[in-house]
């Protein structure tokens, strides 16, 4: 989530241009709280004073979240100026394919597929039956993807949207 507060004056030269893109937003204690689509969908927290006509300026606090914040604006002022955005780096193309794969696994073990159903839906019937059930590679795979899945719908899903820290 990107905070935009009322920006003073003398801190831009450019006159301030309203923020198309915006769709359904509420108001909240903390401000007006909006999606911004301009290519990519941002959610925005409008801080009271910064309607969409007004100049605005983003509020980074500075925590263990302030590269990915950074990163969030980059990418925000880059769409809604109409320039390539890059692309978001908190995951990989192989962890956003287990992701994907723990989200299915989890969805057909809650509604009632068992291990082997799984594993059939996503490699396939000759290939689980190349090997003995009991004790394939496929079978700990599966296992393994439910229970990330679980453990992504339990509340882990909010580590994808952290930046890993560097030692």
């Amino acid at each position: 989530m990107l905070a935009l507060v009322p920006s003073p004056d003398f801190l831009s030269s450019d006159r301030s241009t309203a923020l198309a893109g915006i769709s359904a937003h509420h108001d909240s204690p903390q401000g007006s709280h909006a999606i911004h689509d301009s290519g990519i969908a941002t959610q925005l927290l409008l801080f009271p004073g910064s309607e969409a006509s007004c100049s605005r300026a983003a509020l980074i606090p500075l925590d263990s979240e302030t590269l990915g914040r950074i990163e969030a604006l980059v990418r925000f002022w880059r769409g809604n100026n109409r320039r390539p955005v890059p692309p978001d780096t908190r995951m990989t193309v192989q962890q956003r394919r287990r992701l994907r794969l723990m989200m299915r696994a989890a969805d057909g073990c809650t509604n009632g597929a068992s291990y082997r159903e799984i594993a059939i839906a996503f490699y396939g019937t000759g290939r689980v039956a190349s090997n003995a059930w009991k004790t394939s590679s496929l079978r700990n795979t599966v296992i393994g993807l439910v229970k990330g899945g679980r453990a992504m719908i339990a509340g882990g899903y909010l580590q994808l949207l952290r930046h890993r820290k560097r030692s």
